[in-house]
């Protein structure tokens, strides 16, 4: 019978286990973790989890009884050290597993501070799995001081739990303004002011040149200054996790190469979610969110049995920071107009490059955001002019 061995128990390794079952595989399936814990959800983690108003077992993707009432054998606690191609097997620390398919959904890590700049200080706090954020919660008591270092959505996250919880909260970006790789001016305009409004200090186009261990931690800046605080949150991106592909002779280009239906270098291997680089409108990237894992993943599931299915990328993200949430459909990048449009509760950014619109964030703006999400994904385009008028409906767009 054949065997799907799965390396990386996130949210795609769990989404792809689940789908081969549900599509009629009968084989047997294993699913290895490196984490103790099965299955879950991360971005509830530094929010929701962080503030104890979601408890652990609340963030399991699945009731741990499914995997066996399911048949799918989950290894937790387990790493792969080595994938032997040849042979058709992987070595967990000791232990062969042979494969007739493996599927890599090992996701990314939190990028971290080198030791020579303060990294390896007890008060320096990734946030990236459980052990993060449990090791984290106690540290976020009224009147303490953190540094957050990264004005991307992680960071900014931070920044809002951590005003909630009534810390002072300095956050430095060493780009020359917040969320640069992922929004555009505009976008980034408002969650300044948003965060500033709430009594976050923001410095763009500062970085974090060294730490300084004692109590409080002495934070040395690249303008020069000096900042005394208590801890340090990081939130200055993340590593795709391909450094096994990569020892076993698979393509990986800051991720794992992947062609549209999901195959690796290798055609008994393949791979999905976070550590996959895969193409998309005509060039190779990789897309860090919750649905493309799934997506991507039940794609791969139905190729494994025989699809031959290509999986063609919808992009959308979210994040709450405040009391805004923003919506994201598209991709900005390349954008060379934008549009801001007032909503009832919120507002708009709508991105072209050239007449096409690419992108559309919305800020407490469900509705542009539905919109929006079923024109890009239609390819179709707004006027710019209709865009413009406040009182244009957007529904007559459908």
């Amino acid at each position: 019978m054949t065997h799907v061995l799965i390396l990386g128990a996130g949210q795609a390794g769990a989404a792809l286990a689940a789908r081969l079952r549900s599509l009629g595989h009968d084989g047997p399936i294993t699913l290895v973790g490196d984490e103790d814990a099965p299955p879950y959800q991360r971005p509830p983690l530094s929010k929701k989890y962080l503030l104890g108003e979601m408890t652990r077992e609340n963030l399991f993707l699945r009731p741990e009884r499914f995997y066996t009432e399911q048949g799918i054998t989950l290894r937790r606690g387990r790493r792969a050290i080595a994938i032997d191609r040849d042979r058709h097997r992987v070595d967990l620390d000791g232990e062969w597993l042979n494969y007739d398919h493996l599927v890599l959904t090992t996701g990314t890590r939190a990028r971290l501070l080198p030791a020579a700049a303060g990294g390896d200080l007890a008060q320096v706090h990734a946030l990236r799995g459980l052990a993060d954020i449990d090791r984290l919660a106690p540290e976020l008591r009224p009147g303490r001081r953190v540094l957050i270092v990264g004005g991307g959505y992680i960071g900014l996250e931070a920044a809002a739990v951590c005003r909630r919880q009534g810390l002072d909260v300095i956050l430095i970006e060493a780009a020359p303004r917040i969320l640069q790789r992922v929004a555009g001016e505009e976008t980034a305009a408002f969650f300044r002011d948003l965060h500033r409004g709430h009594g976050v200090e923001i410095l763009e186009g500062t970085g974090l040149t060294a730490l300084h261990p004692g109590a409080p931690v002495r934070a040395e800046l690249s303008d020069g200054s000096h900042r005394e605080i208590d801890f340090v949150i990081l939130g200055i991106g993340v590593l795709a996790n391909d450094e096994l592909a990569s020892d076993a002779g698979l393509a990986c280009d800051g991720g794992i190469v992947v062609d549209a239906q999901g195959r690796t270098s290798d055609p008994r291997i393949w791979a999905a979610g976070d550590c996959t680089r895969l193409p998309c409108h005509g060039r190779m990237i990789r897309l860090e969110c919750v649905q493309n894992a799934i997506d991507q993943a039940e794609t791969v599931a139905a190729n494994i049995l025989g699809a031959e299915q290509d999986y063609h990328p919808k992009p959308w993200f979210w994040s709450d920071q405040h009391d805004i949430k923003l919506q994201i459909a598209g991709l900005s990048d390349g954008h060379d107009s934008v549009i801001t449009r007032p909503g009832a509760t919120g507002q708009s950014h709508w991105y072209f490059a050239s007449d096409r619109l690419i992108a559309v964030d919305a800020m407490n703006d469900p509705r542009a955001y539905m919109i929006g999400k079923r024109l890009i994904e239609a390819d179709r385009s707004p006027l710019p002019d209709q865009l413009r008028d406040p009182g244009f409906d957007l529904k007559t767009l459908l």
